[in-house]
């Protein structure tokens, strides 16, 4: 179990599993036990410089604990406009493209441009592309609106993935 989504959402099933009096103590547990080690990896940080931390800030596992953290170099903001950077190339083959309009509470706010004729999925396949790659630059966003997205198809047309997305 690596994934930061993983570890909290063990963290929070096992919080659950405690009532009353144990579930305070087991919280106060959990959030000096994360205050510890936020402060050993501030320090680690610091130490360790743009270069390396750079570097560090690649990986999937450090990346999610630097943002747990707030100690990611790169704010939100830049690591969202360098993934939907991965998903232009896609979205330009079908004459599209993706605005930034905000991020508000953690829920990022885009805006879609273009379509893909004859496509009729186009939108919400482009929606789930670029969700997959903001959540894993940003694991912090805790959701994404794309305006000009439809969620459903039209009555008695099913949705069909009719343009596959292949992101790297």
């Amino acid at each position: 179990m690596t994934g930061v989504d993983q570890v909290g959402a063990r963290i929070e099933q096992l919080l659950g599993e405690f009532g009353g009096k144990d579930a305070e103590l087991a919280e106060d547990l959990v959030h000096t036990l994360l205050e510890f080690y936020g402060a050993g990896l501030a320090r680690i940080v610091e130490l360790a410089g743009p270069p390396l931390l750079d570097r560090l800030a690649e990986d999937d596992l450090v990346r999610g604990l630097l943002v747990l953290h707030d100690l990611h170099p790169r704010s939100t903001y830049e690591r969202v406009a360098e993934a939907l950077d991965k998903v232009r190339p896609y979205l330009g083959s079908h004459a599209g493209d993706v605005e930034f309009a905000g991020i508000d509470d953690g829920v990022l706010r885009l805006r879609l441009r273009g379509s893909c004729d004859g496509c009729p999925s186009s939108a919400v396949t482009a929606k789930h592309a670029i969700e997959r790659v903001v959540r894993e630059a940003a694991p912090e966003i805790s959701d994404v609106v794309v305006e000009g997205v439809v969620d459903a198809a039209p009555a008695g047309r099913p949705l069909l993935p009719l343009c596959p997305v292949e992101v790297s």
